[in-house]
């Protein structure tokens, strides 16, 4: 019998206090973003672990269009034999997510016959897409990071606005573009080794090594930490909090050059926020405490991170596992999983997962929260982030004159107690909502989102006592066993105290996590798999990592001794911190 958790206490007809959704502003392809009905229950729903902070109003945009029309538009549009895209439920302002099937025999059949035919040109155009997607987004970026939005009347920051708009949907439509034709291609392949008899924890294995934007960005930190050694200013950064250290070293004739090197930086990587898509966090442009933080913490470290001998050893590993692959194929099976991964290293997806964030899932809407919240500021905003919680139509209507701030004033309030309330709920939310299954058989959710069978079994132990629970499993994300003191996060604002060779625990990593990988010892995530952020540079920066656990941020405690076997995909609790 199926279990069932319920969504009652999430049904609502409001998005937030205040604002019940008309006829949508965004595209709908097959469903619309809506909060939780009761016949959402017949499906199975995950609290998406990309967005840990959950959507204020200005952001809900991103749900609406970034989620919702994006992907289905792209499952429709190569097709995906059986899935229409990702469907979106609001609890509060927390996105779980549910694949929109495709229930129809013959409608699966036909999409089959479409994929087939046009998977392997699209494959074959890939690098080529990409580049040119590449100098599309640059281009963009480009037109809205060179804009000033003060000083600018209201019909003006309107139209920047919905420019921003029509951009980041944009830049949402070529990332499912994309996504889905690599994932396909994975899949495929994924299917073929196991028929081979290749092991799964192997096949990740495969593709690990090539270099990518993220890490790009990561070698700049490392090397304005060994400026900022070699220019003496190891002890300001000891002994200056992260949040004072940009002011503290402008002021600091000692740091002009090494401030000069940390602006330029910023000028080609700060253009992006500690979390996707999160309009609420400001820009390292805006507010660079995450890479000064992260400075001053890598500096604690003592010795460098060997960015080219981990390459060295993924790219080791990686054609170590190949050769072993095809050491125990036939000659016929060879040319099989020859061709399926020729077809996969070409066209990448644990590559370009990293790649396109520094264009997409970490930049694509800032220039939103820059308008949004200069039109409120323009309007007569008491606080400089109050139009954080304003929506899409509203902030058109105040635009335009049909409404004024002071009819805002205490609706922002209430939205911003509402938000607060659950951001401060996230740890307790439940992971599943609606019929869970005993396991799921989709490589996609599997592989990204860690939903195996031993994911749902760790969920039917939420909520009861895990006080007792010493010993976990989840994912072989990563190889390799370390031992260190837990570090428990629920978001990443705190991400730069974490302290060299502690091992991070966390609901699940993004792309601006990267940067903590060159000095915790260890990973643990509640989701996730072999597909996954936290996978996917666990891998490149050569430290284990156990995904899909499902209970560890709710077991586990920051000071607790734990024990990490990326190998096995174990965790154990050594030795509990004292309470």
């Amino acid at each position: 019998m199926s279990t069932v958790v319920p969504v009652d206490e999430f049904i609502s007809d409001e998005w937030y206090p205040g604002f019940r959704p008309g006829r949508t502003d965004a595209g709908v392809y097959t469903e619309a973003l809506s909060t939780f009905r009761k016949e959402d229950e017949g499906r199975f729903w995950l609290l998406d672990f990309h967005y840990p902070r959950g959507m204020v109003p200005l952001g809900y945009v991103f749900p609406e269009d970034g989620i919702c029309f994006c992907t289905q538009q792209a499952a429709e549009g190569l097709p995906l034999p059986t899935s229409g895209g990702l469907g979106v439920r609001m609890a509060g302002p927390h996105i779980y997510t549910s694949e929109v099937p495709v229930t129809s025999r013959w409608a699966v059949g036909e999409r089959v016959e479409r994929i087939q035919r046009a998977l392997p040109a699209t494959l074959e155009r890939f690098q080529a897409t990409w580049a040119d997607r590449v100098t599309e987004l640059n281009r963009g970026l480009a037109y809205f990071e060179g804009q000033s939005f003060d000083g600018r009347d209201l019909a003006d920051l309107a139209r920047l606005y919905e420019e921003a708009v029509v951009f980041h949907r944009r830049a949402w439509t070529i990332h499912f573009e994309i996504m889905y034709p690599l994932l396909a291609t994975y899949v495929g392949f994924h299917g073929t080794c196991l028929e081979l008899g290749i092991d799964a924890a192997e096949i990740s294995k495969f593709l690990q090594g090539y270099d990518s934007k993220i890490m790009e960005t990561d070698r700049g930190l490392w090397e304005l930490t060994r400026k900022a050694r070699a220019a003496g200013l190891a002890h300001v950064f000891a002994v200056t909090d992260a949040t004072d250290l940009n002011t503290t070293l402008r002021a600091d004739p000692a740091a002009k050059g090494w401030v000069a090197d940390f602006d330029a930086f910023l000028q080609t990587y700060g253009h992006r926020t500690e979390g996707i898509a999160d309009v609420v966090l400001t820009p390292w442009i805006d507010d660079p405490v995450s890479p000064l933080g992260t400075v001053r913490t890598y500096l604690s470290k003592g010795s460098d991170h060997d960015f080219a001998g981990a390459r060295a050893a993924a790219v080791a590993e990686r054609e170590q596992a190949i050769d072993a692959a095809r050491g125990r194929l036939t000659v016929e099976e060879r040319h099989v999983f020859d061709a399926g991964l020729a077809a996969c290293t070409s066209a990448n997806f644990a590559w370009w997962n990293e790649d396109h964030n520094y264009y997409i899932d970490l930049r694509a809407h800032i220039p939103m929260r820059r308008a949004g919240l200069a039109i409120a500021r323009a309007l007569g905003a008491e606080r400089p982030d109050d139009g954080l919680f304003v929506f899409r139509p509203e902030l058109r209507r105040l635009a335009e004159g049909h409404r004024d701030w002071g009819s805002m004033r205490t609706l922002v309030d209430e939205r911003r107690a509402y938000y607060e309330h659950w951001l401060a709920r996230r740890p307790r939310m439940p992971k599943v909502l609606g019929t869970v299954p005993e396991d799921m058989s989709d490589p996609v959710m599997r592989e990204i989102f860690g939903t195996n069978a031993g994911f749902f079994a760790a969920m039917k132990q939420l909520g009861g006592d895990t006080s007792q629970v010493t010993s976990l499993s989840g994912v072989a994300a990563s190889s390799g066993v370390a031992r260190g003191v837990a570090r428990v996060l629920h978001g990443a604002e705190e991400l730069h105290r974490i302290e060299p060779g502690e091992i991070l625990v966390c609901e699940a990593t993004s792309p601006n996590w990267t940067p903590a990988f060159a000095k915790i010892a260890a990973c643990v995530c509640d989701s996730g798999g072999t597909l996954t952020h936290a996978s996917i540079v666990s891998r490149e920066y050569r430290i284990p990592c156990v995904c899909g656990v499902g209970i560890a941020t709710s077991t586990i405690r920051t000071g607790d001794e734990i024990e990490v076997d990326g190998t096995r995909g174990t965790v154990r609790i050594l030795k509990r911190a004292e309470r």
